[in-house]
């Protein structure tokens, strides 16, 4: 048994679609059914025990943003890094410092298992978002966030203690693979 997601969008989604898989707040899932209501559409994915216990999923409340985005297909540009949608852990926001409108400066915990892969001015996956690690600290880390990514993702909405999804970069666990 599991749950049902809800989330009302003015993406662009029609009954084609039912069956792919889409980034929810980093999460992929399978697209279930489409509710078209007016201009906006209501998407409906299934969420397993385990996908709530390994994802932030298990903190979400009614009325929260999540970012969603449809798989690349063949030919698409790319851009960032190979992002999976497939979450290894969940980590707390730290510390936001939103003193420069031009960029914000989190900080997030990182758990020691992980520390061994995040790499300075290297890629990390929070909540689906391609960043780049700004710098490292003992268990913690840092990313910039440019102000046309806070307008268009839920980062603008992130608080201390929030927990987001984290996907560490393939070709990092690929290589330090033991």
């Amino acid at each position: 048994s599991g749950y049902f997601l809800s989330i009302i969008s003015n993406l662009n989604f029609n009954k084609g679609d039912i069956g792919t898989s889409i980034s929810c707040s980093g999460v992929c899932l399978t697209l279930t059914k489409i509710k078209k209501n007016k201009k906006k559409n209501e998407l409906f994915f299934y969420l397993s025990k385990h996908t709530i216990l390994t994802s932030a999923f298990k903190h979400l409340k009614s009325g929260d943003i999540i970012n969603l985005e449809k798989s690349m297909k063949y030919g698409d540009e790319i851009a960032g890094h190979f992002v999976q949608g497939h979450v290894d852990t969940t980590i707390k926001v730290l510390n936001i410092n939103s003193d420069n409108p031009k960029s914000w400066n989190i900080f997030f915990n990182i758990p020691k298992k992980f520390k061994k892969f995040l790499i300075e001015k290297g890629s990390i996956a929070i909540n689906g978002i391609s960043l780049t690690i700004a710098k490292i600290f003992n268990y913690k880390f840092k990313v910039v966030i440019v102000p046309h990514t806070l307008q268009n993702t839920n980062l603008l909405k992130l608080k201390i203690n929030d927990y987001v999804n984290v996907e560490i970069d393939l070709i990092a666990k690929t290589l330090l693979k033991k």
